[in-house]
């Protein structure tokens, strides 16, 4: 009898087949880890995924969006320019750029306002989620300040900016660019660190 892979084991699989480190909060964080889906291209290739670290940040889950507390480390490999799977088309390189969209358009999707009515809230992400690229495409502008936090025990700069849902942040490190988003916690004082062992996080 054939059985169906658990969508759990499916995600954890997806960090394990990654050709690039992952990153997450160092060892000071003492609180619940978890993953979110893994980004795939066309073939099959990773590109990139997010460690959650605190509450998982679903407007589906309790407490309410208002008070939970929770940070994102978005990982991105870093491509070139490079050939479409199918060879039809050519992929754009990846930058630190396309990490803070990642984390921008993350925080979004877990912040919007819960007492929105339905019809509303799609114009209104729709709204955010380009201002949110227009931040992403002008990270020298005046939308960003600059921060300097530990990476693998390594002074790292980072591009970083705070909105009333929270705060957005984006680097790079060896052979990755890194955003990372969250909400009801400072970004202030935070380590990032490659990631041990990915099994110690939760899918």
């Amino acid at each position: 009898m054939e059985t169906t892979a658990d969508p759990a084991d499916r995600m954890a699989d997806g960090y394990l087949k990654a050709d690039f480190p992952w990153y997450g909060l160092d060892e000071a964080f003492s609180g619940d880890r978890w993953l979110a889906p893994v980004g795939m291209n066309a073939d099959g290739t990773v590109e990139h995924g997010s460690t959650g670290h605190g509450d998982e940040p679903s407007v589906k889950v309790e407490p309410t969006p208002d008070n939970r507390r929770f940070v994102v480390v978005v990982t991105v490999a870093e491509r070139p320019v490079r050939r479409s799977s199918d060879g039809t088309g050519v992929l754009e390189a990846t930058s630190v750029a396309t990490a803070a969209w990642l984390a921008g358009s993350g925080l979004l999707s877990c912040t919007w306002p819960t007492q929105m009515e339905r019809h509303l809230r799609q114009n209104w992400l729709d709204q955010q989620t380009a201002i949110a690229w227009d931040l992403a495409d002008s990270l020298e502008g005046p939308g960003w300040s600059a921060l300097t936090l530990p990476v693998d025990g390594v002074p790292t700069p980072f591009h970083y900016r705070e909105s009333e849902y929270g705060w957005v942040m984006a680097g790079s490190a060896r052979g990755v660019h890194l955003g990372a988003f969250g909400r009801g916690t400072s970004a202030y004082g935070l380590g990032l660190a490659q990631v041990k062992d990915i099994t110690a996080y939760r899918p």
